[in-house]
């Protein structure tokens, strides 16, 4: 069976690399699919130009005029902002080690390099990190102690590990903290209930993208005969015939069917369903998601 993961790199020491790589995803988080959730928020000034017939004689600037002997004009920019919230689920499901590394490892990777990419992007981010229980939320903010604080609690976040999930709570949270359209990023096993109706709710008011995680064992369960299987999560146990060639070809069935349903009831509420192969790399998943639309 698969064991929690017992040593894993800290973020904070990962962090001027992430940081790095970041500033790949925030270019494309400008110029990408979502470059249309960036809004107006006013007219920056951004210099002077020569006069040219037929400008808005509104627009020259008399003292530079003045200095310069003949007509130059005001330029300005619209100040675009997007405003940016992750929800990262840390519950005992995610903390599981089958393969690299564990679903939560893959999926706080990616969280971070989002964070700190919407620093660069001078964009507002805020968070909720759950398990079992709503651990640390934040409402969007944008400075870089803030960046560095939710990095912290992420890394903070495994030595928990406390039983269940409360992904329906850390999503309607969510929902009560955003007052303003927002892209907004789940990162989940979505091994819990009742988060439909939640999500639906999300999903009314803001863009959302929701990163199902995957380990190896989500897909082929290990062939070493009958053995007892328990989830974690709500406790129940049962032996199964691992290498049964009729089991191991019903289990494939029952999780892609499982796949199918849950990418179909996001996509009939207005949410981006990823795929989000724990082995892959964080920064390649979450660029496919921002410029391709996230669909699998």
């Amino acid at each position: 069976m698969p064991k929690p993961a017992e040593q894993r790199e800290s973020l904070l020491a990962k962090a001027n690399y992430l940081k790095l790589i970041a500033k790949d995803l925030a270019d494309s988080m400008k110029n990408g699919g979502f470059s249309s959730l960036y809004k107006g928020q006013g007219m920056e000034f951004a210099g002077v130009r020569e006069y040219i017939r037929g400008d808005d004689v509104r627009t020259i600037d008399w003292n530079v005029t003045a200095r310069m002997s003949h007509p130059y004009i005001k330029q300005y920019e619209e100040s675009r902002e997007l405003q940016v919230f992750i929800i990262l689920d840390g519950s005992y499901s995610m903390q599981l080690l089958d393969g690299k590394r564990t679903k939560f490892q893959a999926a706080s990777e990616a969280s971070a390099i989002l964070a700190l990419a919407a620093e660069l992007n001078s964009c507002p981010a805020g968070a909720v990190l759950f398990d079992g229980e709503i651990y640390f939320s934040c409402k969007p903010g944008l400075n870089k102690n803030q960046t560095m604080q939710l990095i912290t609690e992420m890394d903070r976040l495994p030595e928990r590990q406390t039983t269940g999930s409360v992904l329906a709570n850390a999503i309607k949270g969510a929902g009560k903290l955003l007052h303003s359209h927002s892209l907004v990023c789940i990162f989940s096993d979505f091994r819990a209930s009742g988060w439909e109706k939640p999500l639906i709710q999300l999903a009314q008011k803001n863009e959302v993208i929701a990163f199902c995680l995957q380990s190896p064992a989500d897909k082929k369960l290990p062939s070493i005969g009958n053995a007892l299987f328990t989830d974690i999560e709500s406790g129940r146990s049962q032996e199964l015939p691992s290498s049964s060639e009729a089991f191991q070809k019903s289990y494939a069935s029952y999780t892609k069917d499982k796949e199918n349903k849950w990418k179909s009831f996001c996509l009939s509420h207005g949410v981006r369903p990823v795929i989000f192969d724990s082995e892959k790399e964080a920064l390649g998943v979450l660029y496919a998601a921002l410029n391709q639309g996230g669909l699998q």
